[in-house]
């Protein structure tokens, strides 16, 4: 079996790993570790979230800085605070036995004079995200013009999340001889590109197939009507009773509407998006660290850099953008060999892009049937009788024993046994029908027939559509939340590619226009507009000739 100590590391690194309880290096570790202590070089590692990374680059970091010196020699880059202060944490843990090593993290939402008093005492490794640093660097507050390792962490998420010109800015500020480590889950054009442009000659390790899944997760979706993801979703809870894990919506409102209805049939449950202050974000991970929640509903920018241990299963409400970002949703369950879950629903109109995703996971997604509300209420019980029969029984209850007994006495054991389901239970709907799927849309336009016909109404364009991963259903959730309408004051809602129609009756007309007048939505105008009757609406003239966006890879 490969040790630490046959990887290289010197005895204060090995009594790190002693203490930390490492009993054998992660497959990521075993490959980089003795490259990165024998050889200055460049080089690209692509291994899954939760496979031992921070430990692959950061040991060897450890093992050559002099500690002697207190300028900067080494620079981490990560996406997200979340993820600066874990790595930071982990470095300060590795080096724990380690003589006058100092580790700063920088990053945004945190007091700036206080990082630039620790930068300034010295401070020979840095970790920080790309925002903050270059805010850093431009008030010359940190110089990392003479460092001489340079590790991207996560950089596909540091590209998705639009860090590019960033990174590039920083990179101009670093040393030419510098060597540079890359880790990355998948490796899309981006990365490729940062990858030929910063470095030379790059060792490449790939840790399992490039840009698949994690091996340790059994991946498995649910074909769903559009109007019955959240009753599927209830059904997977229930059928999971000792659930852990993260769903990823799409939107901030329906990441928020999604947490709303869990919270209010009794799940411990949160949501976390764009919207929330850091305050508000830190508290929320903070208690899903502590399993305080046992759901965390989070829209995939929020998301990102998050990690935790012990995920159980991952639930895609909706397809993702690009298969990229599935990767890295997946890649939240089932580490350090532990077994894990990813559940994506599927409209029926998507379900062709279940084979883009195999193709690209070189793996195989099960098809599941939802379980009827029966057979969820029956595996409960089963769950319920099965912790009943393992609870230790509490000694000190006994005095109390025999007067619940004497006032129990009128009732039999199946009388009992009825009591307690009926207790345990009584909010559970176990007569409720069975999910239904309708051709999506037939029901709306049935529902509709007589809004239809009202003269009274207005007809909108707006520039968001199908390639926006919008349904009519969705989409008129959203307007509805957003307008803060009821039901049936937004009607006749027609999906296209690029762009979409909305009716509303015409007395909300300057409501429409004044709230849509100059949002913005994830960094996009969004245009609404009011089309003439009688004449043929084109959207031509509203979108204006330019760079060609980015295919999304679905």
């Amino acid at each position: 079996m490969t040790t630490f100590k046959s990887l290289g590391l010197n005895p204060a690194l090995l009594s790190a790993v002693e203490k930390l309880g490492f009993e054998a290096p992660t497959e990521v570790q075993e490959k980089v570790i003795p490259i990165l202590l024998q050889q200055n070089t460049d080089l690209v590692a692509l291994a899954q979230t939760g496979t031992g990374k921070t430990a692959a680059f950061g040991f060897p970091m450890l093992q050559k800085i002099d500690s002697s010196q207190r300028t900067t020699q080494g620079l981490i880059l990560s996406p997200t605070r979340e993820l600066c202060l874990q790595i930071t944490n982990e470095m300060g843990n590795y080096g724990g036995h380690l003589k006058n090593i100092n580790i700063v993290a920088i990053y945004g939402g945190a007091n700036i004079s206080e990082q630039a008093k620790k930068i300034k005492r010295g401070a020979q490794i840095v970790v920080a995200t790309p925002g903050r640093l270059k805010d850093m660097i431009r008030r010359k507050l940190v110089d990392i013009s003479a460092i001489e390792y340079c590790v991207l962490d996560e950089a596909d998420e540091m590209l998705n999340m639009g860090f590019y010109e960033d990174i590039k800015s920083i990179l101009t500020h670093t040393p030419k001889e510098k060597n540079s480590w890359l880790f990355s889950a998948t490796m899309p054009q981006e990365v490729n590109t940062i990858a030929k442009k910063f470095m030379h000659d790059p060792i490449e390790i790939t840790v399992g197939t490039k840009n698949s899944g994690a091996k340790n997760v059994n991946h498995q979706y649910f074909i769903v009507g559009a109007r019955e993801r959240y009753n599927t979703l209830r059904a997977v809870i229930g059928m999971n009773p000792d659930i852990f894990g993260c769903v990823f919506c799409r939107t901030k409102i329906e990441t928020q509407k999604v947490a709303e209805k869990l919270i209010h049939d009794g799940y411990k449950a949160a949501a976390i998006h764009g919207d929330l202050s850091q305050n508000q974000r830190d508290a929320v991970m903070q208690s899903f660290r502590k399993k305080k929640i046992q759901l965390l509903i989070a829209t995939d920018v929020a998301a990102r850099g998050i990690d935790v241990e012990d995920i159980t299963h991952v639930i895609n409400y909706q397809l993702p953008d690009e298969i990229e970002t599935y990767t890295h949703r997946s890649g939240r369950t089932g580490r350090a060999g532990k077994l894990g879950t990813s559940i994506l629903f599927v409209t029926k109109s998507d379900r062709r892009k279940i084979k883009l995703v195999e193709n690209k996971l070189q793996t195989k997604l099960t098809e599941l049937e939802i379980p009827s509300p029966k057979e969820v209420f029956q595996f409960k019980i089963e769950h319920w009788v099965e912790q009943l029969k393992t609870t230790p029984i509490k000694s000190d209850l006994n005095p109390y024993l025999g007067g619940v007994l004497k006032n129990l006495e009128a009732f039999s054991k199946e009388e009992l046994v009825e009591l307690f389901l009926s207790k345990e239970f009584q909010s559970f709907d176990f007569n409720a029908k069975p999910l239904e799927f309708k051709k999506e849309g037939a029901s709306e336009r049935h529902s509709e027939r007589t809004i239809n016909a009202a003269k009274d109404k207005d007809r909108f364009f707006i520039n968001v559509g199908a390639r926006d991963q919008y349904e009519w259903q969705t989409l008129k959730d959203f307007l509805r939340s957003f307008l803060k309408l009821d039901q049936d004051d937004v009607f006749q809602v027609e999906v296209m590619k690029n762009f979409s129609f909305f009716s509303t009756h015409n007395k909300h007309r300057d409501l429409v226009l004044k709230s849509f007048d100059g949002l913005v939505l994830d960094e996009r105008k969004v245009n609404v507009e009011l089309t003439k009757k009688g004449k043929t609406y084109s959207p031509k003239k509203h979108f204006k000739k330019g760079k060609k966006k980015k295919r999304s890879h679905f």
